[in-house]
Parts: C-alpha cells; structure tokens; sequence
C-alpha cells in the first residue's frame, strides 16, 4: 500500500482491504525507520494519529464517510493545528502548542484525513533548501547529499519517500513547486486566495498561498477540492463558487495553445533540465497540443522585486514574535527593551534576521518610495506580462528551477545565488497566478527534475488536466527512491 495513490488508498478503504489504523501504522513504521536519516518530520504522534484513524474507520463502519476520510496526510509545520506543535522550523515557536486549528486544518478534519505528523521546514518558509530550519535540514530522498528544495521540502521529502501519501505544502515564491521538482513528486500552487490563509504563519501576506503536494495531479485536485473554500476569517479569502478541480481530468489536449516563454530558456538553464523540459513539450505536442512561443520580458526583474516586497512583508508579521504573548522568551534580561532584542536575537536563525533587517530598511522613511513602491510598480508590470501571454495561449511551460537539487552546504554562504535558484517561480506568486509542478525526468546524476505548468487565474482544473494527460503517457510521477 505504500506506493498507492490517494484515490487507490480510498478504493482500498472503501473495499474494507484495510483499515484506517492498519494504513497509518503503516506509515508510522515507515517514518519510524526512514524518518532519522531523511528528517522529514519535526513532530510524529502516534498516539494522536491513531486515534484519528480509529476515528476514520468508526465513521466508515456508520456510513458517514466521506472519499478521503482514513487516509494519512503529512501537515506542513506552519498550519496551525489544535493540540500540536506548531513551530514554523523556529526557535522561537518551539514551545508552542496550536490552540485552535487553520482553516485548512478544519476543512481536511471535516473530510475524515489522518494527520501522520508534522513536516520540517525551512524557518518561518524562509529559503529555497530546506537547510535554514532550527531542526536541522531535510536530506533528499533520491540523494541524501541533495537538498530537497523548500521551504516545503520536509513535505515533499515525505511524499517521496513513501513516508505519507500526501502533505499540505505552502508557496510563498516556489516553496511547493521547487521541492516537488527536486524530489519528483506533484505540487500545486493555486490562484491568491483560492485557499484560506487563516491560521497559516505569515511569511510574506500578499504571496503566501497553501496547496495539495502528492504522486499525482489526479491526488492534488482530490485535495485542492478538500483544501479550498471562502473563509470570511482571511481578509484575502476569494468567495467563489465551489469548483471540482477533477472536473477536466479526462478532457482531450487538441487545441490546447502550450505557451513557452523564451527568456526561460536563456542562458543559465542547464543542460539537463532544458533536455527533460523539451522531451515533456514533445509529449504534450503528441497528445495533441500546439506550442507558441511567448515573451515575459520582466522576468529577470522578478527576483529583485520579490526579495523587496517578501522581505518587508515579513518585517511587518515577524514583528509580534517579541518573547511577550507566546514564543521564545530569554531566560535572562535586565528590562523589557533587553527582553526583545534577546529573545527574538536568540529565537531566530540567521536567514529570518537577514530578510527582517531587508524588509525593515526598505520601509524605513527615505527608501520606501525608492524601493518598495518600485518594486510594487515591477510587480504589477509582471502581471501585464502574463496578462498579454495568456492573450496567446492557454497554459504557459517551463522549467521549475534553473538545475536539478543541488548538494546540500552547496550555495550556504552566498543568499544571493541561492535566491536566484527560484528565477523561473517568483513570477507566479507576484502575479497570483496557479502554477504546478509534475515529475517530468531526471538529470544525469539521478536527481529528479519537473515541468513546471502555470496558468491563468482560476485554471486550476485545465492545468491539473494537462498534467493528468501529461501522466497517463509517462511514468515519472511513478518512480520512487531506493531507500
């Protein structure tokens, strides 16, 4: 059962082949013995879990369940959830205990999901490595030197090791998309707004978006459909129709206008990826689709303007963590203006204080306008970009990221090169755009590599469908690591 999609572990609870709390222990024996070499989990109860699934399994023997009900999910380590810890990969939240569950939480509850543990991170979803996390850093499955992206990559190291099924995953600049990519599984970013942000620790407000991390396109939109819904909690909760993202799933791919935009295609992308990207266009042109190409001139400018606005973003939400309400508090100061300088100096690492000493610079009187407001003025440029590509075309392809997973330490000491590692992912969040990521091949040393899918607002269901296709005729999404 291990390598079973969300849909087949459903049909197999469903024929009564096995129980909820049979497949959960399952999976605990699995992180049990991978889990300390991989590190893909910060926080596992059995005792919780297990509860949960015989929870699972009477709602079954009633009759009240529903498709997913039974079937363990890996939990992101930034959605807050009602009785466990919840520590963002900091320090500082190490003690904290969620009084409440996220949005999203409350929803996969609802549906009957069993929460298997709760997935590393990079610090308050800050890096594209997973190496900035307080409990060290998550190791790739399909390489233990590699990183596995992030700051999602404690999720995607999860789902593809076969320590869970399935994970809740967060994109604040690519940080479900480029862990998926390196680890060879499925991730989907969807359109700003489509899932609550309530009860998710901001990062950077107006980028930050959760969604479904698994083996297939076909398993994301089963949990796309769980995770997304108005929550009048979240400000910037969309109130739409509900929608069924399998909707399309099956839907041919003649016609379907393929946009690939050339700057992605320039100097710096390696030959493997370029190699892996071209094969899957090949195969999407023999199911019927035809290729245009397109131009999103701002590219380039989309790294200098996110590491302006994120940064300032965070200055402002990482601002209530002062060792006063909750968190991280010093054992030992003098007054309370040497309470906070110590407590937030001790309760977060090195790249949370970068990008708070950014953030904070650029909206500081004298540079506000010179940085942030310009970079607000780039941003809404990059949409344009997009606006006009999709004038085009129906969906747009490229690479996820420039290379396949790098060795981890590789890129520690120069921010800048690791930041220019999420070129190709930026963009989207900039603009509020649904992008995804599906296994698409693997570079010459055995790392995966994935083909990064991204479409106009609201598609969600025609991508998931393009990535379906993309899946029926391949067998990357299939392949699992050697452990």
């Amino acid at each position: 059962m291990i390598n079973a999609t969300l849909k087949e572990l459903s049909a197999a609870l469903a024929a009564k082949s096995v129980s909820s709390v049979e497949l959960a222990g399952q999976y605990l024996d699995r992180i049990a013995a991978l889990n300390p070499a991989l590190n893909a989990f910060i926080t596992v109860d059995a005792g919780k879990t297990l509860a949960e699934a015989a929870a699972a399994d009477a709602a079954r023997a009633a009759g009240q369940a529903g498709l997913l009900t039974g079937v363990p999910l890996a939990v992101k380590d930034i959605f807050c959830q009602q009785g466990w810890k919840t520590s963002c990969g900091s320090k500082m939240l190490d003690n904290f205990i969620a009084p409440y569950d996220a949005h999203v939480i409350e929803r996969v509850r609802a549906a009957g999901l069993v929460t298997i543990g709760r997935t590393n991170m990079d610090e308050f979803a800050m890096g594209s490595a997973n190496e900035n996390s307080y409990y060290g850093a998550v190791k790739n499955p399909w390489d233990l030197a590699a990183i596995p992206g992030g700051s999602s990559g404690g999720s995607a190291a999860a789902v593809a090791a076969r320590l869970a099924p399935a994970a809740l995953g967060t994109d604040t600049g690519g940080s479900i998309r480029q862990p998926a990519s390196h680890c060879g599984i499925t991730g989907i970013k969807p359109t700003y707004g489509v899932v609550s942000r309530y009860g998710m620790v901001a990062f950077a407000s107006s980028l930050d978006q959760g969604g479904p991390m698994a083996q297939t396109a076909e398993d994301c939109a089963l949990l796309l459909n769980t995770m997304a819904g108005f929550d009048g909690r979240d400000s910037t909760s969309l109130e739409r129709p509900t929608e069924d993202y399998t909707r399309e799933l099956n839907n041919s791919l003649a016609g379907l206008k393929v946009g690939l935009p050339k700057e992605y295609f320039a100097a710096g992308l390696s030959a493997d990826v370029a190699r892996v990207v071209d094969a899957a266009v090949a195969e999407l042109k023999k199911l019927g689709a035809e290729v245009v190409e397109v131009s999103l001139p701002n590219t380039e400018l989309s790294i200098p303007a996110y590491y302006v606005i994120a940064p300032a973003e965070a200055s402002s939400n990482l601002s209530r963590y002062d060792g006063v309400r909750y968190g991280h508090r010093a054992a030992q100061y003098k007054d309370l203006a040497d309470m906070y300088e110590k407590s937030r100096a001790e309760g977060f690492g090195s790249e949370v204080k970068r990008r708070i000493l950014v953030g904070t610079y650029v909206l500081s009187h004298g540079y506000y306008d010179a940085y942030y407001l310009k970079a607000q003025k780039v941003r809404r440029l990059i949409a344009d970009d997009f606006k006009r590509a999709f004038e085009q075309c129906d969906v747009i392809l490229g690479p996820v990221a420039p290379t396949a997973a790098f060795n981890i330490g590789e890129k520690s000491n120069d921010p800048v090169e690791m930041y220019l590692s999420d070129i190709y992912t930026l963009s989207v969040n900039l603009a509020g755009l649904p992008g995804m990521s599906v296994p698409a091949g693997f570079a010459a040393n055995g790392r995966p590599i994935g083909l990064q899918i991204i479409g106009n607002y609201f598609s969600e269901a025609k991508m998931l469908n393009v990535a379906h296709q993309f899946q029926q005729v391949t067998d990357w999404h299939r392949q699992a690591p050697a452990l």
